[in-house]
């Protein structure tokens, strides 16, 4: 499993999403979906690629197992957190209905930022 292309393959495709809810609301004049469609872009396409970068140019980072574990909890985290995301924008639920599996979410998401930053500080010289 290549940690790097990975995240640069999962970013590729939050893009396409991002911009075609961008166009969409472009569209149709409705902007209920600007939260989520700013947090595709962020947590799905630009974090994802700056991850896949990093461990490319630094090849012993992406090999290692904290890449790895960063991977699955930053595509875990993000994919449910963006979910709740829309079901909440979308009036599918209400905020209170997010609790406790968008809290979870984000921390899956902080956990992996702080093995990419371990990850970083091991092996980026």
């Amino acid at each position: 499993m290549s940690v790097s292309r990975n995240f640069m393959l999962i970013g590729s495709l939050y893009i396409i999403l991002g911009v075609g809810i961008g166009i969409y609301m472009g569209g149709s004049g409705d902007r209920t979906l600007v939260p989520l469609h700013a947090h595709i872009n962020l947590l799905g396409f630009v974090l994802p690629m700056a991850f896949g970068l990093v461990y490319h140019l630094f090849p012993a980072a992406g090999e290692s197992l904290q890449a790895r574990a960063h991977f699955w909890l930053h595509q875990i985290g993000a994919l449910v957190l963006l979910v709740m995301l829309w079901l909440l924008l979308s009036g599918k639920i209400a905020e209170a209905a997010m609790f406790p599996i968008a809290p979870l979410a984000e921390l899956c998401i902080f956990i992996g930022l702080i093995l990419f930053a371990l990850n970083v500080y091991r092996h980026v010289r």
